[in-house]
């Protein structure tokens, strides 16, 4: 099992223990053990489904005699009242992993649908859009998988599988040269191959990253339109570029024209709305 399945496996026991604790007492007390049904999960509105593989995740987690029968997979762009897939079992484990598989799917569904909306908004231009580390404690491997769902690039998982030499980075070490300079250091202490990327506030910052170099990629922080359009003239080729800092979706596509490689967008994973939808048992 690798790390990004461990991960969601362990959010799957954490939430069980969450929701359950010593029991599901109202299933417990009203349904008996050996009752079998079915249920099917229903689409309310529409979006970009996402979260039925992981779904079937907790359903098997919790009970692997669950069946489960996909009928719209991870993807695809769902309309109200759609059937995504129906799974049958003890009807006392349909009712128990009942909100899990909603709670995550809506949320993920939610993200998915917001970053295809971002996606199609780049079409034409050979911009992508990122996401970012502002996602919910716990949940960053489920968001970031939506966005990937949803047609967007993940940027790093975490601060463990990439080097992002920030603006604070860059100011408690001294500057852009120092901050660089020991990136590379430590790298060759630790063994490491991760790729670097620097941040820079302006004009004047991107002259010292591009004099040191040694870099991947630069992110271009909080800069209007026109100094975009000049630091990516600036650089020209040599390094990835990014715009990150304050872009909504309406300045999405200018600062895409601009010629930047990514666009980083915190709204996909921090503030989304989820897709509704609802889990309801077949009479």
């Amino acid at each position: 099992m690798n790390t990004a399945e461990q991960l969601v496996e362990e959010l799957i026991t954490l939430a069980f223990a969450e929701d359950t604790g010593d029991g599901d007492h109202t299933t417990l007390c009203c349904i008996p053990p050996s009752a079998t049904g079915k249920s099917r999960l229903i689409i309310k509105e529409d979006g970009v489904l996402a979260g039925v593989a992981i779904a079937q995740r907790i359903f098997r987690h919790f009970d692997p005699a669950m069946q489960m029968h996909i009928v719209i997979p991870d993807g695809t762009e769902v309309k109200k009242g759609d059937i995504a897939f129906t799974v049958e079992g003890k009807v006392q484990s349909l009712l128990q992993t009942e909100r899990l598989v909603l709670n995550v799917m809506q949320r993920m569904s939610g993200i998915a649908t917001t970053t295809r909306r971002y996606v199609k908004a780049l079409e034409g231009t050979h911009t992508r859009v990122l996401d970012t580390r502002k996602t919910t404690p716990g949940m960053r491997i489920l968001e970031k998988e939506a966005v990937r769902i949803g047609g967007g690039v993940n940027h790093r998982i975490g601060l463990f599988d990439m080097i992002l030499l920030k603006d604070n980075h860059v100011d408690f070490a001294g500057g852009i040269e120092q901050a660089i300079t020991r990136a590379h250091s430590y790298l060759k202490e630790k063994g490491k191959d991760l790729k670097i990327e620097i941040e820079v506030r302006n004009l004047d910052e991107l002259e010292e990253a591009l004099r040191v170099g040694g870099i991947d990629r630069i992110m271009l922080d909080n800069f209007n339109t026109t100094d975009t359009r000049e630091a990516v003239r600036r650089i020209a080729g040599r390094y990835e570029t990014e715009s990150s800092g304050g872009i909504t979706f309406e300045t999405l596509r200018s600062y895409a024209e601009c010629g930047v490689d990514y666009i980083s967008v915190g709204a996909l994973t921090h503030s989304v709305k989820s897709l509704d939808m609802s889990l309801k048992a077949i009479r």
